[in-house]
This record gives structure tokens, sequence and C-alpha cells, in this order.
């Protein structure tokens, strides 16, 4: 007997032997996602799982990210003494960002950390979701609005010992400068009580940066960012890390997100220039640097070139030239 005889013989017979039918007259609901906010990822933290990403990350991640970038970290002191789960805030120009800042974050809250992912990126597909939740301990959250569902599992990861990185720009810098800052961080840390450390990165979106609007191919996806860039650059990096932050009493969410945001702006200028000339800027009340000059697009990537150079901080130069 053929198997297409097989096949029909059942088909014919029906339940059990094959799937039942659905009667036309029951409403049918629509099958759940499993990706996206749906995605499960608490197999990304079961102990085989994370001995295996350690391994990854230690071995292979760490020496590749050295190929691609001399890595210079800073301010590790300020995390000396910490006890529990932190919240590492960071500025974003790159996909490299987050290799490169697993990597530089001590081991002793390394392997335990999950990164915050763009749900509509990272997991659209469940091979993308399942490649990023192993590599990267990374978790689903809603980048464009407030999301209940995401917060709740980041506050629950919080308190059961979980580090969390977070980008709070929610996406890629289109032009290198710092975008306006979400309030994910700092209403975790509220709600958790766990402070938040701000770093910055300097030098990634010159090893593999976002490219522009014009240079997309239609690829799919949310339209929110490009799918696909320019090959590899060595250069040089900096991460800095800075001193540990806590919301003050009275201090709602939306007011710690910009004193946040100040922080991790002040870092980068530190980057572009030194430590006096930084702080002397912030406290005369000068526009904050790493929002860039209110200018046309070629101007603002001319400006940044000359002030965020990571290899040669002594470039530094003032922007808008005198008698500009």
């Amino acid at each position: 007997m053929k198997l297409s005889d097989v096949t029909s013989t059942v088909e014919k017979i029906g339940f059990p032997l094959a799937r039942p039918t659905w009667p036309d007259s029951v409403p049918r609901s629509a099958p759940r996602r499993r990706t996206g906010l749906n995605y499960d990822h608490e197999w990304s933290r079961r102990y085989p799982v994370r001995l295996a990403r350690a391994m990854l990350l230690d071995n292979v991640a760490l020496p590749l990210s050295r190929v691609v970038a001399s890595t210079r970290v800073e301010g590790k002191e300020h995390l000396r003494g910490l006890n529990g789960p932190v919240i590492f805030a960071a500025n974003h120009t790159s996909h490299l960002d987050t290799p490169l800042l697993l990597t530089s974050i001590p081991t002793e809250f390394r392997h335990r950390t999950v990164v915050a992912a763009a749900s509509d990126y990272f997991f659209d597909r469940t091979w993308k979701a399942n490649l990023w939740a192993f590599s990267l301990a990374a978790i689903p959250i809603e980048r464009t609005k407030v999301n209940r569902h995401s917060a709740d599992v980041a506050a629950s990861l919080l308190d059961d010992g979980w580090s969390l990185v977070i980008f709070p720009e929610g996406g890629r810098s289109p032009d290198g400068w710092t975008q306006e800052f979400r309030g994910g961080a700092a209403y975790l840390a509220r709600r958790t009580g766990r402070p938040v450390v701000p770093v910055y990165i300097d030098g990634t979106r010159k090893i593999l940066p976002k490219r522009s609007s014009s240079d997309k191919l239609p690829l799919g996806g949310s339209g929110s960012e490009n799918r696909a860039g320019p090959g590899l650059r060595r250069h040089d990096v900096r991460i800095v890390f800075g001193a540990p932050m806590r919301p003050v009493e009275g201090e709602d969410a939306r007011k710690f997100s910009a004193r946040i945001e100040r922080s991790v702006g002040l870092l980068g200028e530190e980057t572009a220039t030194d430590w006096w000339r930084a702080r002397r800027n912030a406290a005369s009340g000068a526009p904050a640097w790493s929002k860039g000059p209110d200018a046309s697009p070629w101007r603002r990537s001319w400006a940044l070139d000359r002030r965020g150079r990571a290899s040669d901080p002594s470039s530094y130069k003032e922007w808008p030239p005198e008698g500009s």
C-alpha cells in the first residue's frame, strides 16, 4: 500500500486518528503568538544554559570583542561594594554596545545579568528570540510605549537577584548624539529599590554604525531600525561606569530619568574632554553636550567627529568655533 493511500484512509476515518475538525458555527480564537512580548524566556536562566552562556561570553565573545575593538574600561571602582543586582543604563549607538558592555561588566555581575531588548526587533521571529535569549540572556520589552507586562517581568528579575542592562533611548542613535531617555530605568529603580549605574559607551559607532534611512534595505521588520549594516572597522572604544544613582525623596520617575540622562551625558563629555572641563561646563549651566548642537545633520555629524574621539581625547575643540 502506498503512503498516499494510508494518508487518504486516515483522513477518511478522522478523529482520533486525525486532527479533529472545528465546527463552522463556533468562533475560533486566534492562536497565541510565541514571539514578541509573549516569548517564554524562562529557559534561558536555567543553570545549564547559564553555564553555556558564561563559557560563550568569557571564551568566545570577550576575545572576539577585543579583536574588533581596543576597549578601555573606566570607573569599575564605582561597582565595588555594591550588593545585589543593579540597573546598567547606557547610551546606544551600535549593535556592538551590548556584547562589549557585557564583556566589560565585572564577572560578579556579568553571569547574572539580563538585557532588555526590543520585542519588535529581537523577538519578532522564533529563531532570533532563541538566539538572543541564549547568547545575551535577553528579555523582550516594549520600547514604543509603557507596557505593564514588560515592567513586571523586569522588576521580578531584579527582585530575584538579576542585574539588568537597559538602553533608555529605546534604540540606536541615528546620528551618534544621545536621544531623550525614556523612563523605564528610573521607574524600575523606584519600584525595586535597586541603584542605577550610568554607563557611557564611546567608539562603537565607528566600528558598526547604524545606517541612515536612505541606505536601508527592504528586509521587513518594524521599520524603526535597519537590519543590515556595513562591515566591521576596528576602532578604539571607551566604556565608562559612573557612580550608582538612586532617586531622592520626592523625585518621581520622570525627574529621575532626566538626572540619569544628564549623568550619562556627563560621562560622555568626559570621554571627549576631561573630568574637570566636563564638570565646569555642567556647573555653568551650558546646554547638555550629549545632545549635540541644534544644527543641520551634516553639522551635527561634524561636531561629533571633532568632539567625540575615544582614541584622542585631546582633540576636543570648542563648538561652535569662536567667531561663528
